[in-house]
């Protein structure tokens, strides 16, 4: 069944029961299973009446909010393609995301228009709104009737830029059959129940916090509990509540509910089912949480690109350090990155990735697409691991120089773009170097043209401008020559063992 059959499905059983409960900072709203099918079907009217029609993509930049999940289910109930925007992104970024996707409506805060009118003014046949949150949409469109929900499975309903590997972002998309294959999966592999009660403090713009989380409660007939931004001290009240049964973070928001708990020991035992995901959970992090909240998480593995591909078993053993097994639908394999041959358990290569939660391709990019799957029909992950003998797999690091920080990916290539734009920069990389809070932190290596002084205030303002705040470099080393190697590529291995302060190397 298509996700969006289930949710509908569990909007007639559970019409009564308690949706979404958003908790903003003035005030606290909460939706019926009935309404929040109202609010969805009054959205889609609204899409309608601007004239967005199957395949039509619906790009919205709001923050998290009520506003936002109605205009994500509405697009995607129409038949349209649903396109999240980071919050975060600058004018200049956002340029390229509506001008790539030839969006045909823009959703904004309106507490944005004064810096996005100038830049809108370029898109002459886009309709944008501007919206003001908390206030709900207000929409007076007349009731209208509305077409049949999706029923091709391979017509793409989501569609997320990934950070680009050799530049430019790349649209992600995935199909109403991706989505809906990965959630049956995780239903299964998770056990989720319709009593279950998830308290959601992740991001909605990104696979993880939208799809895993928030459709996962909804494909459940769960109930939700949302906060508009993540405290620590409000979140760790929450969960010590009892009122809980699922949670979902990233290893930051691990770290930060074990830095909030201080010396403090507490007893999380009854929480059914809580993840890390969105980067690798630290030895330490997993070990302190065991020991200070009683607790084993359920370390998991996915992509923008997929959904979830592993898990560590919800019952079962749970490996410090391992991404778990195959999900029920996943086939999973290891091999030698340059001839694709499967290795041996034990053995160190790329993880790839087959299944019928892998999405279409990327956006209007076929060799792009090409170049992401083997001859085969295995997607290359680019991530580097290994399956032990009991069939848990493990990641050892990156073939790609991925950065991670705090749960967002960061690829080098689409920072140094930018930075080469900079009229003092003769070249630059940038490199990923650990940092205790973020996992990973930005850091930009600069040989600057001759003569010129720059420095790294002036550099991480001009990246500021352009770049949204993950990616932009939180630190700037200058050298006066980048280490090359006879091919003329920059050595990153080399700029990471000198110049992060801890000097393990990820392999």
């Amino acid at each position: 069944m298509l996700f969006l059959d289930q949710l509908f499905q569990n909007i007639k059983t559970y019409k009564d029961k308690p949706a979404l409960e958003f908790v903003g900072a003035d005030k606290t709203t909460t939706l019926s299973y009935q309404e929040l099918g109202q609010a969805i079907e009054k959205a889609a009217q609204y899409l309608q009446s601007l004239g967005v029609t199957g395949g039509d993509r619906v790009a919205i930049q709001l923050p998290k909010s009520l506003e936002f999940i109605y205009l994500h289910l509405a697009a995607m109930r129409l038949g349209a393609i649903s396109l999240p925007l980071n919050p975060g992104f600058p004018a200049t970024e956002l340029e390229y995301f509506l001008s790539d996707s030839e969006a045909k409506v823009f959703f904004a805060d309106s507490k944005a228009k004064a810096e996005l009118d100038p830049m809108l003014g370029k898109f002459s046949h886009l309709s944008r709104i501007f919206v003001n949150l908390g206030q709900g949409l207000n929409l007076s469109t007349p009731d209208s009737a509305l077409p049949p929900l999706p029923t091709d499975t391979n017509a793409t309903a989501l569609m997320i830029y990934t950070s680009g590997t050799t530049g430019r972002p790349k649209g992600a998309e995935l199909s109403h059959g991706n989505l809906s294959t990965n959630l049956s999966d995780l239903y299964t592999a998770w056990q989720w129940q319709a009593d279950d009660v998830l308290l959601h403090v992740l991001p909605i713009f990104h696979t993880h916090g939208l799809v895993v989380a928030l459709h996962g409660a909804l494909h459940a007939g769960a109930s939700t509990t949302i906060l508009e931004k993540f405290d620590a001290w409000q979140t760790l009240d929450l969960l010590l509540s009892k009122r809980f049964s699922v949670f979902m973070a990233v290893p930051t928001i691990h770290s930060r509910l074990l830095d909030e708990a201080g010396t403090q020991t507490f007893d999380l035992n009854f929480i059914r089912l809580m993840t890390s995901g969105s980067a690798g959970l630290p030895e330490d992090v997993f070990e302190r949480f065991q020991k200070t909240f009683k607790y084993t998480l359920l370390e998991r593995y996915g992509m923008t690109e997929t959904g979830m591909n592993l898990s560590n078993p919800f019952e079962g053993e749970r490996k410090l350090g391992s991404v778990g097994l195959p999900l029920p639908s996943v086939e999973a394999r290891v091999v030698q990155p340059e001839t694709e041959t499967p290795l041996p358990d034990g053995e160190v290569g790329e993880v790839q990735i087959k299944g019928k939660h892998v999405f279409k391709g990327y956006w209007r990019q076929p060799e792009k697409t090409d170049e992401s799957f083997s001859p085969d029909g295995w997607l290359r992950t680019g991530d580097l691991g290994l399956r032990d003998m009991g069939g848990y797999y493990h990641l050892k690091g990156r073939s790609k120089d991925l950065i991670i920080s705090g749960g967002f990916n960061v690829y080098p290539p689409e920072v140094e773009l930018v930075l080469s734009e900079h009229p003092g920069i003769a070249a630059t990389a940038v490199i990923g170097c650990p940092d205790k809070d973020w996992g990973e932190q930005v850091v930009a290596v600069i040989q600057a043209k001759a003569g010129l002084k720059l420095t790294e205030v002036e550099i991480i303002s001009f990246c500021k401008e352009r770049l949204a705040n993950y990616k932009t470099p939180k630190a700037v080393k200058f050298v006066t020559d980048l280490p090359r190697n006879a091919m003329g590529k920059v050595q990153k291995n080399q700029l990471r063992s000198e110049l992060c302060q801890n000097k393990t190397e990820t392999v």
